[in-house]
């Protein structure tokens, strides 16, 4: 069983919350910004001296509360230090350019450049080698998604391991096909 859920959040200087009138999303503003959270229903936020704490009512919302924890911590951490992804572009004339100010363009071995445009709230740096790329901003959710949309471009292949993957992402490499004796 988990106990993330009565683990407490530290709440940094600079960094205040509110919750709605029916209790059912909050808002965490910080010097980074603003985030929305989803609160699930039962679950309370209590500050304690500098700490934040998700609270159930009975033992019905137990499935919700470490979720609930998980979602302001996130939110609490996304406004303070941000939240980043890498991605690595492995493959011979595969690279990816920053093209204006949210408009990032793939060459990944098709008969076209690839124009991913970017969302409010997302920022994305590219290495001067074209082939890693690092996704940030502030909701950890989006984040992510956006860094999946990318990886979905084109998937590391299992024979090549070519593609465009995380970095530090483990990838089991087949072998091919051997000629008949």
């Amino acid at each position: 069983m988990s106990r993330i859920g009565k683990k407490p959040i530290v709440l940094p200087v600079g960094v205040k919350y509110t919750v709605s009138e029916n209790g059912n999303t909050v808002l965490v503003e910080g010097p980074k910004g603003k985030v929305t959270a989803m609160l699930p229903g039962g679950i309370t936020l209590v500050e304690k001296d500098g700490h934040l704490l998700a609270e159930r009512k009975d033992d019905k919302q137990a499935a919700f509360h470490g979720l609930a924890r998980a979602l302001v911590f996130n939110a609490v951490t996304g406004v303070t230090t941000g939240w980043t992804k890498d991605l690595d572009i492995v493959g011979i004339g595969y690279r990816v350019e920053l093209k204006g100010k949210n408009m990032v363009v793939f060459t990944l071995g098709y008969s076209h450049p690839i124009e991913f445009p970017l969302p409010t709230g997302i920022e994305v740096t590219i290495d001067p080698k074209q082939t890693h790329i690092a996704v940030s901003g502030i909701d950890r959710q989006k984040v992510g998604q956006i860094a999946a949309d990318m990886r979905s471009l084109r998937k590391p292949d299992p024979y090549k391991n070519k593609g465009v993957r995380y970095t530090g992402e483990k990838l089991k490499k087949k072998v091919g096909k051997t000629g008949a004796k």
